[in-house]
C-alpha cells in the first residue's frame, strides 16, 4: 500500500504519512487506531519501540 492510499483510506494526506514515518509528526492515539485498523494491525506492531534498539 502506497503512503497515498493509506492516507485516502483514513482521511488525512500524504504528506502526514511521510511525517509519521520519519519520526517528525506524533500522530494522535486516534490517528493510530484508524492506521491499524487500515493496515490490520496492532499498535504494538507498529508503533512499539524497543528501548535496547534507540540510538
Amino acid at each position: 500500500m502506497t503512503q497515498q492510499e493509506l492516507a485516502d483510506k483514513i482521511g488525512i494526506t500524504r504528506q502526514t504519512i511521510g511525517l509519521i514515518e520519519t519520526g517528525n509528526y506524533n500522530p494522535t492515539i486516534k490517528l493510530c487506531l484508524k492506521i491499524c485498523y487500515a493496515l490490520n494491525k496492532s499498535l504494538d506492531e507498529l508503533f512499539w519501540e524497543d528501548k535496547n534498539n534507540e540510538e
